[in-house]
């Protein structure tokens, strides 16, 4: 039997062909959508590179703006692959021109009263500039260039703690994302305030990726050199990854434990 996704593709394929037969652009620009959306979460990304690009220029030929939140989702994506394709020109194009379009519309909207243009609609604009900066930030951090990343984090956890709030599980993640940057710079004081703060408050809040909070927090003390309380966050760490079945985490966590047993001989 097959599974659910190569069920979910032949579905998809025979309503692109319907779509096709009743000449329905709308429904072929959708379908193709779900295609691409679907290839994406396969990890077949040269796939969905191509049928990403086939809805853009179909949501394009539309009359869509190149500023719509659509086309931003989809050229984030498009980011993404070229990045996990070592395509590091084309990943930085497509950051650079999601975070500057939304920018650029974000002060437009200002200008824009709230009779044409909701508070609710607003803060997604800012909500999706804040989806962005994330995306770029851990890719800059992934290029080892951890200052720019920084910037973009704080710009980012801003735009959630002023919208979401700062128990928002997203809140808690970008803290403990920020936390790493300034890590990996070497300033792990500052990185302990941060990741603390995010560990407290997903204590508070059971956040589902407590553990990969803590593996952080254990880190940044590792490199404070305060190796007791390291090992007891990593025990911790190492119980949550236990009860989330999550054993890329788990054994993720071991292998620091081992680390930091090597380097202080406790």
């Amino acid at each position: 039997m097959k599974d659910e996704p190569e069920e979910a593709e032949v579905i998809l394929h025979d309503a692109l062909r319907l779509a096709y037969q009743s000449d329905n652009k709308k429904a072929i620009t959708y379908t193709y959508d779900l295609m691409a959306n679907l290839a994406y979460i396969r990890g077949q990304l040269e796939n969905a590179e191509s049928l990403f690009k086939a809805t853009m220029t179909n949501l394009l030929g539309e009359g869509m703006l190149q500023e719509d939140s659509a086309i931003i989702e989809i050229s984030l994506k498009l980011a993404s692959i070229y990045a996990a394709q070592n395509k590091p020109e084309f990943a930085l194009a497509g950051y650079e021109f999601c975070v500057s379009t939304l920018e650029g519309r974000i002060e437009r909207e200002k200008e824009v009263s709230e009779d044409i243009l909701s508070v609710d609609e607003k803060a997604n604009t800012r909500l999706l500039l804040g989806m962005c900066l994330d995306a770029y930030a851990r890719f800059l951090l992934l290029s080892e260039r951890p200052s720019q990343a920084q910037a973009l984090y704080e710009k980012a956890l801003r735009i959630s703690e002023e919208i979401l709030g700062e128990r928002h599980p997203q809140t808690i993640v970008l803290l403990s994302d920020l936390a790493t940057t300034l890590d990996a710079q070497g300033h792990f004081e500052e990185a302990c305030v941060y990741v603390q703060r995010a560990s407290d408050l997903a204590r508070q809040t059971e956040h589902p990726e407590l553990h990969m909070v803590l593996s952080n927090l254990g880190a940044v003390l590792t490199h404070r050199e305060r190796y007791t309380q390291a090992r007891e966050v990593y025990q911790e760490a190492l119980q949550q990854a236990q009860r989330k079945q999550d054993e890329a985490s788990a054994q993720h966590i071991r292998e620091e434990l081992a680390e930091l047993a090597r380097r202080s001989g406790l």
